[in-house]
C-alpha cells in the first residue's frame, strides 16, 4: 500500500504539472493563429480612424485616473506628475490620489498635487480614516466620489507614457460592451540583476502570449490592477470593488465577464513599471498573487462551471484561476522523489520512471516554449534569449515553498492583509523593507535534499528523472541564499534620479 500510494501521489502531481504545460500549448497555438503578421498593424490602423469619432469636445467621456498609494515616499511624486501629463481634452480629465499613506508621502502627495491644480489640472487626494479593504476598499471608495465615464487606475510604480489614453479609448468607442482594457507591462529595471530579468521573461510571457491570445478568442481573462481602463458601469454591474480575497483585480474582472461585459487586451501600448528588486519583495508579490488566484477560484469557479459559456471556456478559466497550483505540486514531487526510489524504486518497473521523467520534461517545455515565443517577439536576440529560458524556470521553481503556503493558507479560508510590495524609485527616498517568513534556510535545506536524490538517481540508473529534480536542486537553492544575502544591510549608494531610460525593441514599443 504504500508503494501504491507512493506511486499514485507522484502520478497525479506529474499529470497535473502536463495538464498546466497542456494548457500552455494551447494559449499558444491560440496566439500564433490570432497574431499572424502583420494583424496587429491592421488594427490599429482601424481602431485610429474609429479614434476621429470623438472629435467634438462634447463627446468626449469624462476620465477620472485613479492612483492608490501607500507609504511610497519613493515613485509617489513620479506617477503622478505621469498621469497628469497624460494628454486629453481639457476639463475632461479627473485625477484622483487614493493615499492611505501614514508617513512622509502624506506631505510629498499634498505639495505635488497643489502645484498641478497651479497648472490647471483638476485633481483630487482622497483619503480614508481607515484602511479597511486596502487597495480595493480606497479604490471603491474613489469611485463612489469620481465624475468619471471611465476610471484609469495605475499603481505607484509605473509611469504612463503621455499618449497612453488616446490609445486606450478607442477600444471603448468600437464596442459598447468592452468594459475593461488592459495595457502591456514594461520594465523600468529589467537589467538590474539576474531576479529582475527572471521576473520580466515571466510578465513578457503572461502578457505578449497568454493574455493576447485570451483578449483576441474571447476567453476570461484578468485585469492586472494597474495600466487599465475600467467602463464603469462594468464595476458597478459586478458589483463594485471587492477585497474579500488578495487579488480584487482578478476577482472584480472576472465578475464583470461572468456579467455579460468584454475584456481587451492591447499589447502595442506598454505602461512601464518597477519590478521587485529584493527575493522578499519578489516573494511577498507572489505570494499575494498566489493566494488571491486561489481565493478567486475558491469564490468564482461555481459561478464560471454555471455560467452559458462553453465547456473550453470554462476549462481555460479554471487553469487560469488555479495556476499557482503548480508550486505545491512542485514541492510534493521533490519530496517524495526519495522515498520513491528508496521504497518503491527497487519493485517498480524502470519503464514507470521513464514514463514519468517524459511526463515532468513535456511539462517544461511547454512554458519554456511560452517564455521563448514571448521574447521572441519582443525583439529579443536568441543568445538571450537561451540565456534566459533556464533563468525564469530556476526562479519560478524557487520560490514554490512560499507560494504552496499562500496556496494552503487560501484553500483553509486563512485571512491575511494586503501586503505591497516595496518600490525603490529613481531617487534617494525611504527604505522600505516587507516581512516575510523566515524561508531561506529551509529553501536550502530542501535544495541539498534534491541535490542528494540526484545522486541517487544516477547510483540506481533511474536517472530519467534527474532533470527535474537538478532543476529543482537550483532554484531552491538560488532563491535560498539570495534571500540569506539580501538580509544583510546594502553597502551599496542610494539610487539618483534620472537613472530609468526607455528604450524601444525593434519588434514593440517595449521597455526593456
Amino acid at each position: 500500500m504504500t508503494e501504491i500510494s507512493l506511486l499514485a501521489a507522484y502520478l497525479m502531481g506529474s499529470l497535473w504539472l502536463l495538464s498546466c504545460g497542456l494548457n500552455a500549448c494551447i494559449l499558444i497555438i491560440l496566439y500564433l493563429r490570432a497574431f499572424p503578421g502583420g494583424k496587429a498593424v491592421r488594427r490599429r490602423q482601424r481602431l485610429g480612424a474609429v479614434q476621429s469619432g470623438w472629435t467634438h469636445p462634447e463627446q468626449v467621456p469624462v476620465i477620472t485616473t485613479q492612483v492608490p498609494l501607500y507609504n511610497e515616499l519613493n515613485v509617489a511624486e513620479r506617477v503622478i506628475r505621469a498621469v497628469a501629463a497624460m494628454e486629453y481634452p481639457a476639463g475632461k480629465h479627473e485625477i484622483q490620489i487614493l493615499d492611505d499613506s501614514t508617513d512622509e508621502t502624506k506631505v510629498l502627495v499634498d505639495r505635488v498635487a497643489a502645484s498641478l491644480r497651479k497648472t490647471g489640472k483638476d485633481i483630487q487626494v482622497v483619503r480614508r480614516s481607515d484602511r479597511v479593504g486596502f487597495k480595493a476598499g480606497a479604490l471603491e471608495a474613489g469611485r463612489n466620489i469620481s465624475k468619471g465615464e471611465f476610471l484609469a487606475v495605475f499603481d505607484g510604480d509605473f509611469v504612463p507614457n503621455p499618449d497612453f489614453l488616446k490609445k486606450m479609448m478607442p477600444y471603448f468607442l468600437e464596442d459598447a460592451k468592452v468594459g475593461l482594457v488592459q495595457a502591456r507591462w514594461g520594465h523600468l529595471n529589467r537589467r538590474d540583476s539576474l531576479l529582475t530579468r527572471a521576473q520580466s521573461l515571466g510578465i513578457d510571457g503572461h502578457f505578449t502570449v497568454e493574455q493576447s491570445a485570451r483578449s483576441a478568442t474571447g476567453l476570461l481573462m484578468n485585469f492586472n490592477g494597474s495600466a487599465g481602463i475600467w467602463r464603469r458601469r462594468a464595476i458597478e454591474e459586478a458589483g463594485g470593488w471587492g477585497y474579500d480575497t488578495l487579488t480584487e483585480d482578478l476577482d472584480l474582472s472576472y465578475r464583470a465577464q461572468l456579467a455579460g461585459w468584454k475584456a481587451r487586451f492591447v499589447p502595442e501600448v506598454v505602461v512601464p513599471a518597477e519590478l521587485p528588486d529584493t527575493v522578499a519583495a519578489f516573494k511577498s508579490q507572489q505570494f499575494r498573487w498566489a493566494k488571491g488566484s486561489i481565493q478567486t477560484a475558491v469564490k468564482l469557479m461555481p459561478s464560471v462551471l454555471r455560467s452559458e459559456r462553453s465547456w473550453f471556456h470554462k476549462v481555460s478559466g479554471f487553469f487560469h484561476l488555479t495556476h499557482f497550483a503548480i508550486h505545491p505540486c512542485l514541492v510534493l514531487l521533490a519530496l517524495l522523489s526519495l522515498p520513491l526510489i528508496t521504497i518503491a524504486g527497487p519493485r517498480v518497473d524502470p519503464g514507470w520512471f521513464v514514463a514519468a521523467g517524459l511526463i515532468l520534461s513535456l511539462a517544461s517545455l511547454a512554458p519554456s516554449a511560452l517564455y521563448w515565443l514571448s521574447q521572441k517577439r519582443s525583439g529579443i536576440p536568441w543568445p538571450l534569449r537561451l540565456m534566459g529560458i533556464p533563468l525564469v524556470l530556476i526562479t519560478g521553481v524557487g520560490i514554490a515553498i512560499s507560494n504552496a503556503r499562500a496556496v494552503g493558507e487560501a484553500l483553509i479560508g486563512k485571512q491575511s492583509e494586503f501586503v505591497r510590495t516595496p518600490k525603490c524609485g529613481d531617487a534617494a527616498g525611504r527604505t522600505y523593507q516587507v516581512k516575510m517568513p523566515t524561508l531561506p534556510l529551509l529553501e536550502i535545506a530542501l535544495s541539498g535534499y534534491c541535490w542528494y536524490v540526484v545522486v541517487q538517481l544516477f547510483l540506481s540508473g533511474k536517472w530519467f528523472l534527474a532533470p527535474f529534480l537538478l532543476i529543482n536542486a537550483v532554484g531552491f537553492g538560488y532563491i535560498g541564499l539570495l534571500g540569506i544575502l539580501q538580509s544583510f544591510p546594502s553597502r551599496q549608494p542610494p539610487k539618483q534620479a534620472g537613472r530609468v531610460q526607455f528604450e524601444t525593441s525593434p519588434a514593440h514599443p517595449s521597455l526593456r
